[in-house]
């Protein structure tokens, strides 16, 4: 029997590696798979998982460098947060949403204290789609208005509304189930759509275009506009200087509710609670999910200021869910608080991105020739590959699949042939494991990766 040894050293055995044909079968049969084609795919089984490593039932290894879905950001089976969920389920494993529940309350209280200031009140979701959904029906009730702008290159869930604000293929399938949604391109230097060559060009030159957006939209239809403060999935673009601030007062001039999507960077991903803080930026409402409590058990939800509060203190709020703030939910979040704050992690992400990450990075954009241009943030990074470094041309074209995307599957199946679980999507690979991640399995996954951009190389020399 295969051994798997935790972050004590304990050894524990995995299950027998004969196991693994019924977990396929059973997965195969009855398994509905999302954002997939059924028939095409064959899912990894995963045995078990102790800090920012899993193993499949044949004992295999892999470094976690995509934490999940940018989720796990206190690794597979922390101690302190799965006791938090024993412990809570001892005592009251569930209880519904209109009775007041102490460790619901107490996370709400500790998310208000590291949030900005006079956001104060928190609504739990299930997940981080439903908290944008509510987060958009909180600014439409409150302004009475139903337009809310998103970006091109954003994905904010895929529940009706959030797909519909969502800036990616994936809402392609989906288009037409909330017609108040107008889409802007937002700063992307790399490819900038301003024909910006600084940063600060880019900054001017976007807000230039959100204003000119807003006017012919008319001010006084829209709602929200709804930003990624890092866009995540679709390319950690990280925002230039002053933009965020600068989309702060355009919603101010215009009267307009501002929702930073936190979904992903928040809770220490950038090294901040939440990302905003990075940028000196001040939301209306502020959506979370994820990092909150790793997802040990769902948890999201939106930070209210009390400006929108208010618009809700005589007026009923049209909107309710039966697992808000679920006890077992919210005891894994009082945990996180405990761990960030004991542990030092916010500090750590900070120096871990700032001396091993960023370094490292940067000199495969010399060595390299398939990587045109790193970019990111504390332990949230994305390395964008192309064919040519003049042209930018991207090593497999927008939305590939099938043989147009064989170049970024070989890529992937390189690292994970040395023992990395690599986050992929279209012409990059992001860098995003758990934020306790030792220095040395850090080095050691980014080294894996070194050696598996030598595949992107060739293909781009090919």
């Amino acid at each position: 029997m295969t051994n798997f040894t935790d972050r004590h050293g304990i050894s524990h055995p995995l299950p027998a590696p004969e196991a693994e044909a019924q977990v396929r079968a059973d997965d195969r049969a009855h398994v509905f798979h999302s954002w997939s084609a059924q028939a095409l795919i064959d899912p990894l089984p995963v045995a078990a998982g102790e800090g920012s490593t899993f193993w499949d039932y044949q004992g295999n290894a892999y470094l976690d460098f995509s934490s999940q879905l940018v989720n796990l950001n206190l690794g597979h089976q922390h101690p302190d947060l799965v006791a938090a969920i024993q412990q809570q389920a001892g005592r009251l494993a569930t209880i519904q949403p209109s009775i007041a529940n102490d460790v619901r309350g107490e996370l709400a209280r500790l998310i208000a204290e590291v949030a900005p200031d006079g956001l104060e009140k928190v609504f739990f979701t299930n997940g981080g789609a439903e908290a944008n959904e509510y987060a958009v029906r909180m600014a439409r009730q409150s302004t009475g208005r139903r337009k809310v702008l998103s970006m091109y290159r954003s994905y904010h869930g895929s529940t009706s509304t959030a797909i519909s604000l969502t800036g990616d293929p994936r809402r392609w399938a989906n288009d037409g189930v909330d017609n108040g949604t107008v889409r802007f391109f937002g700063p992307y230097l790399y490819r900038s759509p301003f024909h910006a060559e600084t940063p600060e060009q880019e900054s001017e030159r976007a807000l230039a275009h959100l204003e000119q957006t807003i006017q012919l939209e008319g001010p006084q239809t829209i709602a929200a506009i709804i930003i990624e403060t890092v866009v995540g999935t679709n390319g950690v673009l990280v925002p230039p200087p002053g933009y965020l601030q600068g989309v702060r007062a355009l919603c101010d001039r215009y009267g307009i509710v501002y929702i930073a999507d936190e979904v992903m960077v928040g809770f220490g991903r950038l090294g901040e609670w939440f990302g905003v803080d990075a940028f000196d930026a001040k939301p209306d409402l502020i959506t979370f999910a994820k990092g909150v409590n790793s997802g040990y058990v769902p948890l999201g939800g939106v930070v209210i200021s009390e400006r929108i509060a208010a618009a809700f203190d005589t007026l009923p709020f049209a909107g309710g869910l039966t697992y808000s703030g679920h006890p077992l939910a919210c005891a894994a979040g009082v945990a996180t608080f405990e761990v960030f704050r004991r542990d030092g992690i916010l500090e750590r992400v900070r120096d871990l991105g700032e001396r091993i990450v960023e370094p490292t990075l940067r000199a495969w954009a010399e060595s390299h020739p398939s990587v045109g241009e790193v970019r990111g943030r504390g332990l949230f990074w994305a390395i964008e590959l192309v064919r040519d470094r003049e042209t930018r041309e991207p090593l497999v074209p927008f939305n590939a699949s099938g043989a147009d995307a064989a170049p970024m599957g070989a890529f992937a199946a390189a690292a994970k042939k040395a023992g990395v679980w690599p986050f992929t999507h279209f012409n990059r690979v992001h860098v995003a494991p758990p934020l306790v991640i030792s220095e040395d399995d850090l080095v050691r996954g980014l080294a894996a990766i070194d050696g598996a951009l030598a595949v992107a190389d060739e293909a781009a020399a090919g």
